[in-house]
């Protein structure tokens, strides 16, 4: 008996160590007057992705079309907590090559153009 509660410990051990650091839920910062909370969580062969949970703007939280869509899109460790994928501006709906660089519980965030050349970035701020 002794033996399956340890095996049953190290399995859930092994799987909170196998997490993603980036995963959890992350507030952006405002992009034409909106933010929104994001959830990042894996996505397969080893990415992350982030969805849209919840929305808001001047007057509080609203809902948005956006909720549920995904703004992180694939999104490849790099290792030194470096990420390489895409990011979706809602605002202009359009999809960029997106990197992340995360940092205790800040999240930087680049969409870029041209090769990576030209960036917007946006740092945001873990809240779970």
């Amino acid at each position: 008996m002794k033996f399956l509660a340890f095996a049953a410990a190290a399995v859930f051990a092994a799987g909170a160590a196998l997490a993603d650091p980036v995963e959890g839920v992350w507030q952006t910062q405002p992009d034409e007057g909106s933010y929104a909370h994001v959830k990042m969580a894996p996505c397969g062969g080893g990415k992350v992705c982030g969805k849209i949970t919840r929305t808001f703007n001047n007057s509080g939280e609203y809902k948005s079309p956006n909720i549920g869509k995904t703004l992180v899109i694939n999104m490849q460790p790099q290792g030194g907590g470096k990420y390489e994928g895409k990011v979706w501006q809602p605002a202009k709906d359009r999809i960029f090559l997106g990197k992340m660089a995360l940092n205790g519980n800040r999240l930087q965030l680049s969409g870029c153009v041209a090769g990576g050349l030209i960036c917007k970035n946006q740092t945001w701020a873990r809240i779970q």
